[in-house]
This record gives structure tokens, C-alpha cells and sequence, in this order.
């Protein structure tokens, strides 16, 4: 018989909190996915990405920092996702993009999961950063990390959180839910996984 996992145990499994590099980085992706159906490993995507300076970085430290962020975003996508990156519409992309963030991100998928999509389903409305504040302290009496982030940290991933949801086209600038339309072949990809991630959209679809 396996050991019950413990509150206490699950809430050690601490929040990765680095993603405040950039923004959705949808159009960084949409570089390097040609080179991940190449080579097939993202380590090589990453030494050929920061050493030819795919993603047009001004300094060699900003191009190693967003190469990195960009990868590990990606690697939370299946290998069909990556091929289908570059086909897909400028929409498409974010919304894929968006899924990708809430995979890599446990912050950033229940906050799409417990608060952008339910206030979306109880007609709420719109999204502020005060339901960020909020849902951030529910969080941190689990998980000492989220205290011990910085002031300046933390503003800085509400900030990217909020850019992030507008540049996928779930937020408006002045915070406003927008309704996801889904297609059909993005919805196929989230609806591969279990639980679907269809539950990171703000959308009445199941």
C-alpha cells in the first residue's frame, strides 16, 4: 500500500516563479520551434538559439535568459504542438502559448483556473490585480516561497502575469475578460491532456 501524501508534503512542493522573463513569448517560440523539429532535444535548441542569436537579443546575457525561458515553456508542450507552432495563427499561437505558461507555472495555471476562468463562468466580468493580491496570500499560507519574494519580484510577476493574459487574448489592457475562442485543432491539444486544459481558458466549453 502507498504512503498517503500529506498536506504538509504536497504544499513542499514549492512554486517555480521565473517566469519573468518577457511576456507570452509567443513570437520567440514561433523562431525556435523550426529548430526543435530538427535536433529533437532542447538542449541543442538552446545552443543554437543563444549562438546564432535566433531571437535577435541585444546583449549576449538577454539572449541567454530569454532563450532559456523560451525552452522551458516550450518543453511543456507535446512534440505535435511544437511542429503545428509555426502553422498555427497569430490566436492560435497565444492560446497554446498561454497553455504552455500554465503547464511550466503551477502559479500561473491555478490562477488561470481559479480565477480568470471562474469569474469568467460567474459573469464577473473582469480581473484585477487586488483578486491577484488576494489568490497570492491564500497561496502563500501554503508556501513560504511566495513570502519570501521581493516586493519588487513581486509586482514583477503580477505584471507578467496580467501581460501575459493580454497578449493571449483573454484579458484587455484594462482587465476585462475576454472570452476564448478556441479552434478546433487548439482545442484538440488541450483536450489531450488529463484534466483538460481547456480549464485554464476563460470558456464555457468543458
Amino acid at each position: 500500500m502507498g504512503v498517503p501524501v500529506s498536506s504538509d508534503s504536497a504544499a513542499a512542493l514549492r512554486y517555480a516563479l521565473s517566469f519573468t522573463t518577457g511576456g507570452l513569448l509567443e513570437r520567440e517560440a514561433t523562431n525556435l520551434a523550426p529548430v526543435y523539429v530538427e535536433y529533437r532535444d532542447w538542449a541543442n535548441v538552446r545552443d543554437v538559439a543563444v549562438g546564432q542569436n535566433l531571437l535577435k537579443a541585444r546583449t549576449h546575457q538577454t539572449g541567454v535568459r530569454l532563450v532559456r525561458e523560451t525552452v522551458q515553456r516550450m518543453s511543456a508542450l507535446s512534440d505535435h504542438e511544437v511542429e503545428i507552432l509555426a502553422d498555427l495563427t497569430a490566436s492560435e499561437r497565444g492560446h497554446l502559448m498561454w497553455a504552455a505558461a500554465c503547464r511550466r507555472y503551477d502559479l500561473v495555471g491555478e490562477f488561470a483556473e481559479e480565477v480568470l476562468r471562474e469569474r469568467y463562468l460567474t459573469l464577473a466580468g473582469a480581473v484585477s490585480y487586488e483578486d491577484y493580491d488576494s489568490f497570492y496570500r491564500a497561496k502563500a499560507m501554503w508556501h513560504d516561497e511566495l513570502d519570501a519574494v521581493s516586493p519588487a519580484t513581486y509586482k514583477k510577476l503580477r505584471q507578467v502575469l496580467f501581460k501575459m493574459m493580454v497578449e493571449a487574448e483573454l484579458l484587455t489592457p484594462q482587465g476585462a475578460i475576454e472570452p476564448a475562442l478556441l479552434s478546433a485543432r487548439v482545442t484538440d491539444c488541450l483536450a489531450q491532456r488529463t484534466p483538460s486544459d481547456i480549464r485554464f481558458f476563460p470558456t464555457r466549453v468543458a
